[in-house]
């Protein structure tokens, strides 16, 4: 009976120091004596040998890693302070385990260094507004060594740029100039049309001399609806051009001459 409970207690004992509870979330690495062992330990609980088997735990969960801000200057000779956020997750445990020692700061060291590099290549303008294009690229220089560590890139993004007060001043005075001379440009454009416009009007009303009237008579409508206005009404020239004409004298037809009576032929008297 002393030998049984010995087995049994030993049982015990190597149950609760041989097992452990992999997170759905976690992938266990399992090491031998030293050596990984080929499998991949999946959620659950996992069994180990007791003193001869330790097994590391991978969270494989999208990691959330901010950049700290770096300044640099760009291609066109302007200082900015540029930071941004990286997403990545474990798809390889045991590479993440063995062929880095601290995959994280790893990967905070190359992005910072990805970062700096991408400034240096880039314009301001592509900074502030073409920033998907600097998004591939900076994802596409930490791809290279994060498949190596077993690790994949899911995203990257550039979250500020800072700019110095001088360059902000600046950049507003040339929208400022830019929104001016768009607002010139649209005000002469307007007034060049409504030239045409009147032009062609002008020219409608000189074939149609009682347009020039209607137009008049509407003018004067839309005055009188304003009472607290005084109205001034023009004298149009055709009215006095009507009155010229009717005052002057009527050519009147000259006189003929009186009808002379012919005389009467002479009748010879025939003896």
């Amino acid at each position: 009976m002393g030998v049984v409970a010995v087995v049994v207690g030993l049982g015990l004992l190597w149950l609760v120091t041989g097992v452990r509870i992999v997170q759905q979330y976690e992938r266990g690495v399992v090491f031998r004596l030293g050596r990984v062992r080929g499998q991949v330990r999946e959620p659950g609980p996992a069994l180990l040998v007791p003193v001869v088997d330790r097994m590391r735990k991978v969270n494989v969960q999208v990691i959330t890693m901010p950049v700290p801000a770096q300044e640099g200057i760009t291609r066109d000779n302007v200082s900015v302070r540029v930071d941004a956020v990286v997403y990545f997750r474990v798809v390889d445990p045991v590479r993440a385990t063995v062929d880095v020692q601290n995959y994280s700061f790893a990967m905070s060291q190359v992005a910072q260094t990805s970062l700096r590099s991408i400034i240096g290549k880039s314009e301001l303008d592509d900074l502030l507004s073409g920033r998907e294009n600097l998004h591939q690229g900076l994802e596409l220089m930490l791809e290279s060594p994060a498949s190596s560590w077993g690790i994949h890139i899911d995203r990257v993004e550039i979250k500020d740029v800072a700019l110095p007060d001088s360059m902000k001043r600046s950049m507003a005075r040339q929208a400022e100039a830019d929104r001016e001379r768009r607002a010139r440009i649209i005000t002469a454009d307007g007034e060049y049309q409504a030239a045409s416009k009147l032009a062609e009007a002008a020219s409608m009303m000189d074939d149609t001399p009682s347009a020039m009237q209607l137009r008049l008579l509407q003018t004067v409508v839309e005055v009188a609806a304003e009472k607290n206005s005084t109205l001034v009404l023009p004298f149009p020239v055709e009215l006095l051009r009507f009155f010229e004409n009717a005052a002057k004298p009527r050519p009147t037809a000259a006189p003929q001459p009186a009808a002379v009576p012919k005389p009467a032929p002479a009748v010879e008297d025939g003896h």
